[in-house]
């Protein structure tokens, strides 16, 4: 099993849009298998910033405010009579990743795989105070 700290410390800049992405795939590789086919077709996008719109609509102050986000049906809110949907994607938002990072000092690939986890969490259809009851318990 990788280190997750192994794959952050080659950065000596920050690391691109690409990058970002490679590690949150990383991350989502080693999910235990019970979930993660249940994560299978849920797409990851990785932006620089979320757009105009998703800011207002999430009463953001600012861009900054939000390194990830999902985008789709919660599987607790599907039926077998929906009709077809877009596809479930994961955003995450690579200078407001790069700011924590900077501010935290938490290793990247930790902070990536907790941004990506926590959007996945959303996937399963759990609140943000569902997820952070889970993070504290695992902590």
């Amino acid at each position: 099993m990788r280190q997750w700290g192994m794959v952050a410390s080659r950065f000596t800049t920050p690391p691109t849009l690409e990058e970002i992405a490679a590690l949150a795939e990383a991350a989502l590789g080693a999910i235990p298998r019970r979930l993660a086919r249940h994560v299978a077709g849920v797409g990851i996008q990785v932006d620089e910033f979320p757009d105009d719109e998703t800011v207002a609509e999430m009463g953001l102050e600012s861009p900054w405010d939000l390194t990830g986000l999902y985008q789709g049906t919660p599987l607790t809110q599907r039926s077998v009579e929906d009709t077809a949907r877009l596809p479930d994607l994961i955003f995450l938002y690579r200078q407001p990743i790069l700011a924590e990072w900077i501010d935290t000092g938490e290793d990247l690939s930790r902070l990536v795989a907790s941004v990506l986890i926590h959007e996945i969490g959303h996937h399963f259809g759990f609140s943000d105070a569902d997820i952070e009851a889970l993070e504290a318990g695992v902590a």
